[in-house]
C-alpha cells in the first residue's frame, strides 16, 4: 500500500489582534485549535476559489 507523502511547511503570520481573537474565538466554537481553524478557512477559501490541485485516487 502507498503511503500519502505530506509536506508540512511553517511560516509566520502577523494579524492585528482582533482579528487573531476573532480566529480563535471561532476555532473554538467549531472544537478546532486555532491552527486547525486557520488551515480549513485557508483550505475552503482555496476550494472556493477553485485553485486546489486535483487529488490523484
Amino acid at each position: 500500500m502507498a503511503m500519502k507523502e505530506t509536506t508540512n511547511k511553517t511560516f509566520i503570520l502577523r494579524t492585528d489582534a482582533a482579528t487573531m481573537s476573532a480566529i480563535e474565538k471561532w476555532a473554538a466554537d467549531e472544537f478546532r485549535s486555532t491552527n486547525g481553524q486557520l488551515q480549513w478557512i485557508i483550505t475552503e477559501a482555496l476550494r472556493r476559489a477553485k485553485r486546489l490541485p486535483r487529488q490523484s485516487n
